[in-house]
């Protein structure tokens, strides 16, 4: 196997009770359950936040973020807040917020759901893949990632640390028997690096019509397409944010602006993901992210910007593979 990690004992470990959401479907309903219901009874969209913290204390902003937005997965990436701390913070006046278990030391989930929903299958230091089961809706593979940093791991060793990445995916996908995949995280690449979009990387595409292909194939060999939407986001927009990542350097090649913090979908969700919706967000409230530059403002939060983004519930009766 050419995976960078390894698979979580799903079969004889902690995560045993988790499988396939046992004992957990019934007590779970409605409002217990956590998620907002629409009015047909169906639950509402699921918002989900991804930020990299950069090992700041930003416990506050987090729930803060966490409330304005309604986020129900939160997934952090260089989170030294400890748990307790965190999940203080967060249920102030309630205990909407539960911790997710996992072995990836690099990624901390915190849902608005039981967390037993969101059970890992594959773990490393680095990559965590779950399965979210949420009642009445699909499965869904939730791939979480914070890849080497650039300051420590070449273009080459970053862009074949996708390439892992993708294999890992391929094969939790295989053991699914599906491919209703969302990846998100901080992968140290821009939507336009080699080993984001190369046919054995993360082969990400920047249109939904590319993407509607689902697969292409080079050298006999077939690989399955992931939608980029990320970008979209580049350069100035209305009261957007040109980017999640600033980095300046006395170099002839310099980008200023990058966006390594991604959500790429697989192209069976694409209709239940609201592209309108996707955010890369400069303020929490009334508090700037970014400093008078509009550069992200590490001295009162995080040299990455937070993304946030939406994906409607997968009936059981769709027919999605």
């Amino acid at each position: 196997m050419i995976g960078c990690g390894r698979r979580a004992k799903d079969s004889k470990s902690r995560f045993q009770r988790y499988e396939s959401g046992a004992g957990l479907i019934g007590p779970w309903r409605g409002s217990i359950l956590g998620l907002k219901l629409a009015s047909d009874g169906e639950c509402a969209m699921l918002r989900f936040l991804f930020w990299n913290l950069g090992r700041r204390p930003l416990r506050q902003l987090v729930a803060d973020v966490a409330r304005i937005h309604s986020i129900d997965i939160l997934i952090l990436a260089e989170c030294d807040i400890s748990p307790a701390a965190l999940l203080q913070a967060m249920n102030q006046g309630s205990s909407e917020y539960q911790l997710t278990r996992g072995l990836c030391e690099s990624i901390r989930v915190v849902t608005k759901f039981h967390a037993g929903f969101l059970r890992p299958v594959y773990e490393s230091k680095r990559i965590s893949i779950r399965k979210l089961n949420l009642p009445g809706q699909q499965e869904l593979l939730l791939a979480m990632a914070h890849l080497p940093s650039g300051l420590y791991f070449g273009t080459e060793s970053r862009s074949l640390e996708c390439v892992e990445l993708a294999y890992a995916i391929r094969e939790e996908e295989r053991r699914a028997g599906h491919r209703r995949t969302v990846l998100v995280g901080d992968l140290n690449l821009n939507p336009f690096d080699e080993g984001v979009v190369a046919a054995n990387g993360l082969n990400a595409v920047m249109t939904t019509r590319l993407a509607a292909r689902g697969e292409r194939t080079v050298q006999q060999r077939s690989y399955p397409f992931f939608y980029n939407p990320m970008w979209g986001c580049f350069g100035d927009r209305m009261n957007r944010a040109p980017g999640t990542y600033y980095y300046e350097r006395a170099e002839h090649v310099n980008y200023y602006w990058n966006i390594f913090d991604q959500v790429l979908i697989r192209p069976g969700l694409l209709q239940i993901f609201h592209r309108d919706e996707l955010r890369i967000l400069s303020s929490v409230g009334e508090v700037s992210l970014v400093d008078d530059n509009e550069q992200p403002d590490s001295s009162r939060s995080s040299d990455h910007l937070p993304i946030t983004f939406s994906v409607s519930p997968l009936l059981e009766t769709a027919n999605v593979e």
